[in-house]
């Protein structure tokens, strides 16, 4: 099961890639000494582009053969049956295990995607908090 990203969330990306594009370029037409500032908003602009590419292919969790894993470079992932925990605060679920912590941002997921996860969730055998 994908759990996916909220569409405003990765519209976003877009559109501030867009924007910080639109505003390299410009930049770099207005002013007749172009100089490597002015190149700032293109990286930003690729940055914002990229993250919003890789949001659409990837989404924010993953659910598979007993794992959760969130698909981000660098992102967690735990077996779910060494789950002990979950705990709803502050708009985030915090899944605790014995030796790891995972956080999963809940605004960031889309409102269809939210009701599986919490619906998996609740088939754990686990205490609530």
């Amino acid at each position: 099961m994908r759990i996916q990203y909220e569409k405003k969330q990765v519209n976003l990306n877009l559109y501030l890639g867009l924007l910080w594009l639109v505003n390299g370029i410009i930049q770099t037409v207005r002013n007749e000494n172009v100089d490597l500032f002015d190149y700032f908003w293109f990286l930003i602009s690729g940055i914002y582009l990229l993250i919003y590419f890789y949001q659409k292919k990837e989404k924010y969790l993953t659910l598979e053969k007993g794992i959760i894993k969130q698909n981000w470079p660098f992102g967690k992932k735990m077996k779910l049956k060494e789950i002990k925990g979950i705990k709803h605060f502050a708009g985030e679920y915090i899944l605790k295990s014995e030796l790891k912590k995972m956080k999963i941002n809940i605004s960031l997921i889309e409102s269809e995607s939210l009701s599986k996860l919490k619906t998996e969730l609740k088939k754990l055998d686990v205490e609530w908090n």
